[in-house]
């Protein structure tokens, strides 16, 4: 009955607050949302391309260090590929895939496609040059001066690696990661790559435990402040040890996960601190499998969740009025969706084994968490209080002014002539306009600590999107277009 009581105090709060529980139409923002990565891709784009205002663009990449590093994805609202949380964006796109993709139906096909455009790039990037991991292209802060079409680049694309000398194990530790669980997407639709993929993975995980450093000490003013890693290095290490422990079941990874000591437990979860996705993933073992030595992790991921739960006597965890979980000014909501994929699968595990928990007097059920994580994809998807949709091109009222390059300049269809590194500002940027290109399924920022939101293309930490964002709501999205039906 405690955690019927927690649903209904919950509900209550948001039925005082003057709108009620809609089901969005999970299938269709489950569609767009892995569309929008179309929309992010360098290098030559294939025929089933549907975002056509985007064409190619980055195909030198790689030759300052006469390499191939054509493809993968711009990681936000600029042209640079930052492969620390692109490499993130693969992990969490292949999970959702993987604990998912009964439930994707058609769209299952289009996740791999999507997945398999950043392991290609991944692929090359550790396998290019013997002892190097390429970690990304593109001068970031030569980048942000311009406003300018990924098709119109002339900007200087240094590439960036680390290496013995110059180690990074946050990077290498989640490209392999991504790599580990990306193999298991395509265990069956793709043996051949999938082999390829986790021995891949094995040997850059390897150079991420001999060469231990943190990249940012590596490559300074080229990955800070824009992807600083934060958190340290260990987590990615955990994650790492953790993908390809369910990725291989062999014993040298749970014996390098038992080495790796205590964890911290932060919470929250993002592409730089990664503990609270290692404690979920290894809680699947003590859960499904009923394996005692993977009782500390589920431990710690429930201890993570009664940090989330707004009624939990241990929570740490802000919600605005309207009920969005708010961490962070910056980009809140890339924290709101990968917090909602480990919430949605953790009580999937919790449900298959019918296992419930205490935060400390609060009752908690796969149910009452998976009303806390419904929530805030209904919210993103228009069901608060100014009933914007967050997720460009669904529903009625939708972002018209994200900070984004492509989609805010006119394409090469409608403006042949190349538009410049500063070319773009004046006309463009900052206009008032709506921008001319829809990056469908994109989902911005989002809004700020009272529910507003100013629709404003400057205002890049609440109307840029971000890859990582959208790759980890695919799984949730997926998992409530299987259990609603629209």
């Amino acid at each position: 009955m405690r955690g019927v009581s927690f649903c209904l105090v919950f509900s209550l709060c948001f039925l005082l607050l003057g709108f009620v529980q809609a089901n969005p139409n999970y299938k269709d923002a489950l569609a767009k949302s892995i569309l929008f990565f179309q929309g992010q891709k360098s290098g030559r784009l294939p025929p089933s391309q549907e975002i056509t205002w985007r064409s190619i663009s980055g195909l030198a990449d790689g030759l300052l260090a006469h390499v191939d590093l054509t493809g993968g994805y711009y990681d936000a609202g600029d042209n640079v590929k930052f492969n620390f949380p692109m490499a993130f964006t693969t992990t969490m796109l292949s999970w959702g895939t993987l604990e998912y993709g009964r439930r994707m139906g058609p769209e299952l096909q289009n996740a791999r496609a999507a997945i398999r455009w950043a392991t290609d790039y991944l692929l090359k990037c550790a396998t290019a040059t013997p002892g190097k991991l390429y970690v990304g292209v593109g001068d970031p802060n030569v980048d942000h001066k311009c406003w300018e079409r990924p098709e119109d680049m002339d900007t200087v694309r240094t590439v960036y690696a680390v290496s013995p000398s110059n180690p990074g194990s946050d990077v290498a530790g989640e490209t392999a990661a991504a790599l580990a669980a990306a193999s298991m997407v395509f265990r069956r639709a793709d043996p051949a790559y999938s082999r390829l993929l986790l021995s891949t993975a094995k040997k850059v995980m390897q150079f991420a435990l001999q060469y231990q450093g943190a990249y940012s000490d590596s490559l300074g003013s080229a990955v800070c402040p824009f992807y600083c890693s934060y958190s340290g290095y260990k987590d990615e290490l955990l994650w790492g040890a953790a993908w390809l422990f369910r990725a291989t079941n062999q014993m040298y990874y749970y014996n390098l996960l038992k080495s790796l000591g205590a964890d911290d437990q932060p919470d929250l979860f993002s592409w730089d601190n990664k503990y609270a996705g290692a404690h979920v993933l290894l809680s699947r073992r003590a859960l499904l499998n009923n394996d005692k030595n993977f009782e500390q992790y589920k431990e710690e991921a429930e201890n993570f969740i009664c940090k989330i739960l707004p009624n939990s006597p241990s929570s740490s965890t802000q919600y605005t009025q309207g009920g969005l979980m708010y961490k962070l000014p910056e980009s809140n909501l890339q924290y709101v969706t990968s917090i909602t994929f480990l919430l949605t699968t953790y009580a999937k595990y919790m449900r298959a084994t019918k296992h419930t928990f205490n935060c400390g007097n609060l009752f908690v059920t796969p149910n009452s968490i998976l009303y806390v994580a419904k929530r805030q994809v209904d919210y993103i998807l228009g069901v608060n209080p100014i009933k914007m949709s967050y997720m460009v091109g669904f529903g009625p009222y939708y972002p018209k002014r994200i900070h984004h390059r492509g989609s805010s300049l006119p394409s090469l269809a409608r403006h042949p002539q190349a538009i410049g590194c500063d070319g773009g500002f004046q006309p463009f940027y900052y206009s008032a306009n709506p921008n001319p290109n829809i990056l469908i399924g994109a989902i911005v920022g989002g809004p700020n600590q009272n529910d507003g939101y100013s629709d404003d293309r400057s205002d890049y930490s609440h109307s840029e999107p971000a890859t990582y964002i959208n790759a980890a709501i695919v799984g949730p999205l997926a998992f409530f277009a299987g259990s609603y039906n629209n």
